[in-house]
C-alpha cells in the first residue's frame, strides 16, 4: 500500500481544494513572477506560473494545531507537513520577497515536534522528526512513528542561498544537529557509517516509509530488536537492510549542516559533523560500491552483503558526493545506458530488474525530484551533457503532459497526484542550469 494511500485509509487526511491555500497568500505573489524570472520560451514561463500557484504558494497554509505556524502541504488533498516534499517547494518559495516568515514558520513546526516528542518517548527515540506532521491528530506520539529522507538541512541552506535569512539559520541549527545524531544513533545501529530505515511501531510499511516507499531493495527488509543495546522495553524496530539512498540523502544533510555551521560560526559544529561525512564517504565506497552495477548498492545490515538490485536511491551518492571521480563516471556511463534511459528518463529501478514496471510506484516510473537530484550530481562530477539531457527531457515531460507527482517511464503520460508540490522541481532543474534547451533564469538583482 502506497504512503499516501494508506493515510486515506486511516482517515488521516481530507480533501484540501486546490485554492484552499490561498488564504496564507496574495494573488500579488503571482504578479511577481514575470518580474522576478526569464526566459523566451512562452511554454516554459507558462510552466513557471502554474508551477507557482499550484505547487509553491497553493501548498502554503495558515496555522493549525499541532502546528501553531504557517505549514506546506505536499498536495492530492493530502494533510501533513512532510519533510522531503517541503524542502524543494521552500527553497523556489525563498526566490519570492517577503517570504522570510513563512518559511521560518514551516521550519520552526519541525523544531516544534521535538519537545512534545521527547516528552513522550525515551531518551534513545529522543529528537526524532517525523515523516510528517499532520494537523488534529491526537495520536501523533504514535503515528507516524518513522521519519523520512533526511534533507531538511538541505532545505535551509538552499533557502539561505536565496534569501541570506541567517535568522532561519540560528533558530535552527541546535535542533537540527539534534535531529542528525537521532538519525544516525537510531539508524546506523552498527556503528558504521551507513543508515538503516526503522519505525517505533514495529510496522515493516512504516519502516519502507521512511524512504522512497516501494523500492525493489526492501523487499525482503524485516525488522528486528536494536542489534546492541537490548532495552527491556523495546521492540523490533530496525530495519536490517542499510539503504544507499538514505545513507546519501544524510550525507547530503551532513554537508548543508556544515555549511551552515560555518555560515553561524560554529566551527565546532562543522568539525563534528565533518566526522560522520568522512565515516559515511569511506563506509559507502567500502561497502557499498558495486562496480558491475556500476553504482552503490543498498546492503544487509548485519553481513554488509549486497542487494543485488540496482534501484533509484542508487544514484543519491552523486548529489551525497559520495563517489570517487572514477565512480562517478562508471556511474554516468551506466546512466546513459539502455536500462536507466528509458524514453523519459530516469526511471525507478534497473529495466532489466524482473519487477520493472513503466507506471510502477518507485518500480520504474519516474519522479522530477529525483531527476533533479541526478541530474545535480552528474553536473558536480563533470557529466554536463548527460544531465541535461535528463533536465531536457523531464522538463519537456511536463510541458507536454502537464504537472504531477510521477510519469510513466515510457508514454511519459501523468501518474499519481496532480501538482504535487515537489514536481516544482521541474523549474529548479532550469533555474540551476541543468538543462541545455530549456533556458529560465532569475533577472538581475535577484
Amino acid at each position: 500500500m502506497k504512503r499516501r494511500d494508506f493515510l486515506k485509509n486511516i482517515g488521516a487526511a481530507s480533501i484540501l481544494s486546490t485554492s484552499g491555500g490561498r488564504a496564507a497568500w496574495a494573488d500579488a505573489d503571482l504578479d511577481m513572477i514575470p518580474k522576478l524570472f526569464k526566459s523566451s520560451d512562452p511554454a516554459i514561463m507558462a510552466l513557471l506560473e502554474k508551477v507557482y500557484s499550484e505547487c509553491v504558494l497553493g501548498k502554503v497554509f495558515p496555522a493549525e494545531a499541532p502546528m501553531e505556524h504557517n505549514w506546506i502541504a505536499p498536495g492530492g488533498g493530502y494533510r501533513g507537513q512532510w519533510i522531503w516534499d517541503t524542502m524543494f517547494v521552500v527553497d523556489l518559495l525563498s526566490i519570492l520577497p517577503g517570504k522570510e516568515q513563512v518559511i521560518r514558520d514551516v521550519f520552526q513546526n519541525y523544531w516544534d515536534f521535538q519537545p512534545r516528542w521527547n516528552a513522550k518517548t525515551p531518551e534513545y527515540a529522543h529528537d526524532m522528526i517525523p515523516c510528517m506532521i499532520v494537523p488534529g491528530k491526537n495520536d501523533w506520539d504514535k503515528f507516524p512513528a518513522y521519519s523520512q529522507i533526511p534533507i531538511l538541512a538541505w532545505g535551509l541552506e538552499r533557502v539561505y542561498r536565496r534569501n541570506g535569512d541567517k535568522l532561519l539559520i540560528q533558530q535552527a541549527l541546535e535542533p537540527l544537529e539534534r535531529f542528525h545524531d537521532w538519525y544516525w544513533r537510531e539508524r546506523d545501529v552498527t556503528n558504521i557509517g551507513l543508515v538503516a530505515v526503522g519505525s517505533y511501531s514495529g510496522d515493516i510499511q512504516h519502516a519502507r516509509f521512511e524512504t522512497f516507499d516501494f523500492e525493489c531493495n526492501l523487499d525482503e527488509l524485516k525488522l528486528t530488536p536494536h542489534p546492541t543495546r537490548g532495552g527491556a522495553n523495546e521492540g523490533a524496530w530496525y530495519g536490517d537492510i542499510c539503504a544507499a539512498g538514505n545513507t546519501a540523502y544524510l550525507l547530503i544533510g551532513e554537508r548543508s549542516l556544515v555549511t551552515l555551521a560555518e555560515i553561524a560560526g560554529d566551527k565546532a559544529m562543522a568539525a563534528r559533523r565533518m566526522v560522520r561525512i568522512e565515516k559515511a564517504v569511506e563506509a559507502m565506497r567500502t561497502h557499498m560500491w558495486d562496480e558491475a552495477a556500476g553504482t552503490f548498492l543498498s546492503v544487509k545490515r548485519d553481513t554488509l552483503e549486497k542487494v543485488p538490485v540496482a534501484t533509484i536511491g542508487s544514484w543519491m551518492g552523486l548529489p551525497a558526493g559520495a563517489a570517487t571521480p572514477a565512480m562517478a563516471g562508471r556511474m554516468a556511463e551506466v546512466l546513459a545506458g539502455p536500462n536507466w534511459q528509458t524514453p523519459l528518463p530516469v526511471c525507478t529501478v534497473d529495466r532489466s530488474d524482473k519487477r520493472w514496471k513503466s507506471d510502477g510506484f518507485w518500480r520504474g516510473d519516474v519522479w522530477p525530484a529525483t531527476n533533479y537530484q541526478i541530474a545535480s550530481g552528474l553536473s558536480a562530477y563533470g557529466h554536463k551533457k548527460l544531465a541535461a539531457v535528463i533536465a531536457d527531457k523531464t522538463v519537456a515531460n511536463a510541458i507536454a503532459n502537464g504537472i504531477s507527482e510521477r510519469y510513466d517511464a515510457i508514454s511519459g503520460k501523468k501518474l499519481g497526484v496532480e501538482y504535487l508540490g515537489m514536481t516544482c522541481t521541474t523549474i529548479t532543474l532550469m533555474l540551476d542550469g541543468l538543462c541545455k534547451e530549456h533556458r529560465l533564469k532569475l533577472k538581475k538583482g535577484r
